[in-house]
């Protein structure tokens, strides 16, 4: 269903010299469709030569899927063109809300889980689909609040769009992990109950400790913890496209490169082990 493309990482402003010059060889690179809806200059160049040399997704951060703003044409036409020129392997955006009578708030704010938001949701979802012509990922953000009147838990409430939008999931494990201890719940009880069939793409990140809660920084290494789900998430589903974030106090590209190499070894572990069982 949808592409198997390794194990990548994002395309960030930090190496941008490796991509020009060729040395930054890769599965696949992830771009945030935002950074590069623009007339020409450097960014344009170097996604031309990064989608050159490998394959690319383009991941969205302001298509406000959950927000009672219309979506934004504008918008939306930017990233048409963006698809259309890149042929990006996959698009995606976050399952969450970030503005309000037009004005954005630069954050990932997260929904009700209720089946209101479902349809709210999952009618817009496949909108932006026909828009684009293609069918897109949705991702799992972390999140600090919950709301008093949700009505079901977030896994149930993701498969629940993902099925009535026709649309796949983007996992992001670090985030799965970040929710279920700010919030108290089992990563493992949501990773196992999602619909394997529909996840397209994980993501796994860093995060810091803030004594009271997770916070979802992407600004150093992926934690054991969350290298225990993610062998979880292989475990049950196999081969799925798989990126490391990287978006502050970005380290050199050998490092980010290094994680990519880890997630790759885990993802071999688990599935020989997993073919050693079964032989």
């Amino acid at each position: 269903m949808f592409p198997r493309l390794g194990h990548g990482i994002g395309l960030r402003t930090q190496h941008f010299p490796r991509v020009l010059d060729g040395t930054a060889r890769v599965d696949w690179f992830e771009a945030i469709s935002e950074n590069f809806m623009i007339r020409g200059g450097r960014p344009l160049a170097v996604l031309e030569r990064a989608r050159a040399s490998a394959p690319v997704a383009l991941h969205g951060v302001s298509l406000s899927l959950g927000a009672s703003d219309p979506l934004n044409d504008d918008y939306l036409a930017e990233l048409r063109g963006l698809v259309d020129r890149f042929e990006p392997a996959i698009v995606s955006d976050h399952l969450c809300w970030g503005s309000f009578g037009g004005h954005y708030a630069h954050d990932l704010l997260p929904l009700p889980y209720t089946d209101e938001a479902v349809a709210h949701v999952a009618a817009r979802v496949r909108t932006v689909q026909d828009r684009l012509g293609r069918r897109i990922l949705v991702e799992n953000v972390s999140s600090y609040l919950a709301y008093a009147h949700s009505t079901m838990p977030e896994w149930e409430f993701l498969a629940a769009i993902a099925s009535a939008a026709d649309c796949g999931i983007l996992l992001d494990v670090n985030n799965v992990y970040v929710s279920a201890v700010n919030h108290g719940f089992s990563a493992a009880e949501y990773l196992d109950a999602l619909p394997a069939e529909r996840v397209g793409q994980i993501h796994l990140a860093g995060h810091s400790d803030q004594g009271t809660h997770l916070l979802d920084t992407h600004d150093r290494a992926v934690i054991p913890a969350v290298w225990e789900l993610y062998r979880r998430v292989v475990g049950r589903l196999g081969r799925v496209s798989s990126l490391v974030e990287w978006d502050e106090h970005v380290p050199e590209l050998e490092e980010v490169l290094a994680e990519a190499e880890a997630a790759r070894r885990v993802e071999a572990e688990v599935l020989g082990a997993s073919r050693a069982r079964s032989a």
